[in-house]
């Protein structure tokens, strides 16, 4: 984990107009997302420093029928012990996760998952992360399982990564209309406070 950047940041959470209104008066806890295909493996979703991005989320929801009216929440998060995937040194970390993870799969005699576009967008990104989040998920298991006095590396809080996605920003251009960093808090210890953004 790389404490050389601030350790609390504001994120933005997607969510119905129901989940908004309860997660802020302390009655229920922020979905934490585990399927196969989550890009930043198990944990509650935020966009961070993007209210905009967190909305547009939730208003695609809503048109596809999840949600009946979209809202975001707002979160003072505390990264804590923080896998940051725009680090070199955790970098490495997961890309050693993903050889021990490979060769469990072949051992087993399992394919390895593949991150894949989602169904009728063979060009478009790919939104299904189904290796990464085994990649991840193994990482989490792997350091979870090492009792506390034999740990080198603690287990991790919360996970931040860096996407580029959508289409070019302009002709030419290097930047793409949907890129953003995300972060999965694995531990409700990490979210210090809720609002709701203006």
């Amino acid at each position: 984990m790389s404490r050389l950047a601030t350790s609390f940041v504001l994120g933005y959470h997607g969510c119905d107009k129901a989940t908004a209104s309860r997660a802020i008066s302390g009655d229920i806890s922020l979905l934490q997302s585990d399927r196969d295909y989550d890009w930043l493996g198990p944990g509650a979703y935020f966009w961070e420093s993007d209210p905009q991005r967190a909305l547009e989320w939730a208003q695609w929801k809503v048109g596809i029928g999840h949600y009946s009216t979209a809202a975001v929440v707002g979160a003072v998060i505390d990264l804590r012990h923080c896998l940051d995937l725009v680090s070199r040194d955790d970098l490495k970390l997961v890309s050693a996760a993903y050889q021990s993870f490979m060769e469990i799969q072949r051992r087993s005699g399992l394919p390895m998952p593949e991150n894949r576009s989602a169904k009728g967008e063979p060009n478009a990104d790919r939104v299904l992360r189904y290796l990464d989040c085994a990649v991840l998920r193994h990482l989490h298991s792997v350091l979870d399982a090492v009792p506390a006095e034999a740990r080198t590396i603690e287990p991790f809080d919360t996970v931040r990564g860096m996407f580029t996605e959508g289409g070019r920003l302009y002709k030419g251009s290097g930047f793409r209309k949907k890129s953003h960093v995300q972060i999965a808090v694995r531990s409700d210890d990490c979210i210090k406070g809720l609002f709701l953004p203006r």
